[in-house]
Formats: structure tokens, sequence, C-alpha cells
């Protein structure tokens, strides 16, 4: 059995938690909870190509937020 996650000519949606942070998921398998799909379904590359272009600070939101108040 392969890794549906890697699986080059998959379908994929790109999902995003509530903070901020991206995931690569395949599409036939349920969203878990405290995740939405943000994008897709499309090809593993367009996903990915989204998921860069996106998640452009790799900081959880809690932590950006606590240090803009401590700025």
């Amino acid at each position: 059995m392969t890794n549906p996650f890697d699986a080059e000519d998959g379908t994929f949606l790109v999902l995003r938690n509530a903070e901020g942070q991206y995931s690569l998921w395949p599409g036939h398998i349920a969203v878990p909870a405290g995740w939405e799909s943000v994008f897709g379904p499309a090809g593993r590359e367009e996903c990915t190509r989204h998921i860069d272009s996106e998640w452009t600070d790799m900081r959880p939101a809690s932590l950006v937020r606590q240090a803009e108040a401590g700025a």
C-alpha cells in the first residue's frame, strides 16, 4: 500500500487551521476537525504552489499576535 500523501498523480486539498498553518491533504480523505479546505481539489503540484505562495510566515498566528502585542 502506498502513502496517499505521496501520490504524485493524486488529487489534493490545501487545508488551513486556526493558527494559519497549511497542510497538503489527499482529496479522498475526510478533512480532520480543526482544519478547513482553502484550495482544491487540484493536483499535488498546484496545491504545493498554492501553499508556497500563501504560507509565507511559518509562525503560528497566536505567536504573531503575541509578538505584535509585545512590540
